[in-house]
Order: C-alpha cells, then structure tokens, then sequence
C-alpha cells in the first residue's frame, strides 16, 4: 500500500471531493504533499484537478476516474466519499428519488473502484469506500441509503478478500459529521442543535491514517464517530 507521508506526492482520486468529508479528504492529502484528484457536479477549491461528474451515471463516473488517472499518470489510492440521501418512508419517495440514492451511494462507489484497479494495481495502492454508522445499523426513514450503504460494507468486505496482496481496501464507517449533508432535510430529518457530531477533519485524518500503512499492513475498517453518537451501535 503506497504511504501518503510529506514530500511523498501519492496521487490520490477523491469522488465528492469538493464538500464534507471529500473537501477535509482532499485538504488532508494536499497537506500531506499528496496530489489530490476530485470527482464532482462541483469544482472544488484551490485549483485541484477534477472531472465534472453526476455519479448517478456510472459509465460517466468510470470514464471520469480514467481520465483523471491518465492524466495525472496514474494512482495511489482512491477515496469514494461522495454520498446523498433524501430521508423519507418508502411510499413517499419516487422511484427515481429512492433508486439515485443507492447508484450514487453505492453503484458509483463500484464504478469508480473497477475503473481505478487497473492504475492501482500497478502502484499497490489503496482503496478507501465510505459506508456509514447506517451501513451496520437500520434505522426508519431511511430505507435508501440504509440498502445502500449496507451494500458498500458488503461490497467492501468482499473486496478486501479478492485483492489481498495486491491493493490495500479499507472500509471507512463514519457516524454524522458537522458538514452541508443535513441542509437540503426536512427539519424533523436534521440533527438538532445539541447533536453529537464530529468534524470532516478528523474523520479526514483517519481516512490518511489508512492510507499511510506500509505493503502488507491493512487497515480493514474504521468506525469514526462521535464518542456519544446514537447511531452506533
């Protein structure tokens, strides 16, 4: 697994790279001496590399992350932190709205990994996948990114057994964190004033802390969260 340590300059593809956790990921490895890459409907700041990309087209997003890695000359490790959800009982969201969530959430987080293999193969990189805290526990509301975030945990397990000894997969689960992803809520779907959470920073910090083990040393998961989060367990 290639080290993100200063003056190393590991190139690493963070998808939602330009707010929350993706944004404190991409400044985190910038800090590093790393070169961030970013996959996103939005530019991110401080003239970071990116492709305009909705990651509800899956084919758009494995052709995004080829282009990216050509055009950096290849890739270390690769970040899938982009994310939605629209909280609501099933019989209220449409169709459309329930089945973007699991492509974004977890259909793109497997197209840009297969997409990746091939650059982080030849680099024995790494592969970090975001779940979250309702990837291990359902709750009401939420049948969505529950199905899909417990995907990723499935997909992610699964694919640190396969390319054992040849990239790094570590499963990232990340309980609620003080970034835009509660904005666009219903009120009753917001965490209240008083709400345990963390800063994208530090959940940013262990994501490099994964990154920075040596060849044959695997992070396999992390839980991050607040020490008084309801959701986990």
């Amino acid at each position: 697994m290639s080290a993100v340590t200063p003056g190393s300059g590991p190139t690493v593809l963070v998808t939602g790279g330009s707010s929350g956790l993706g944004a404190a990921v991409v400044a985190a490895v910038a800090r590093s001496g790393g070169q961030p890459l970013v996959l996103d409907r939005q530019p991110p700041g401080d003239g970071v590399p990116w492709r305009e990309c909705d990651l509800a087209d899956t084919a758009a997003a494995e052709e995004g992350t080829r282009q990216l890695a050509e055009h950096a000359g290849g890739l270390d490790a690769v970040v899938t932190a982009a994310g939605v959800d629209v909280p609501g009982r099933l019989a209220e969201l449409s169709r459309q709205e329930w089945e973007r969530i699991v492509t974004v959430d977890l259909f793109a987080t497997v197209a840009v990994v297969r997409a990746a293999l091939p650059f982080l193969e030849r680099s024995r990189g790494s592969v970090v996948t975001v779940a979250s805290t309702l990837g291990v526990k359902a709750v009401a509301d939420a049948t969505a990114y529950c199905a899909a975030k417990f995907g990723v945990v499935g997909f992610t397990r699964s694919l640190a057994a396969e390319l054992a000894g040849s990239v790094g997969v570590t499963l990232l689960i990340p309980g609620g964190m003080r970034t835009r992803f509660f904005d666009a809520r219903d009120e009753r779907y917001r965490p209240g004033p008083d709400a345990a959470l963390n800063e994208p920073a530090d959940v940013a910090a262990a994501v490099l802390f994964a990154l920075s083990q040596p060849p044959g040393c695997a992070v396999r998961e992390l839980v991050v969260c607040a020490e008084q989060e309801t959701s986990y367990p």
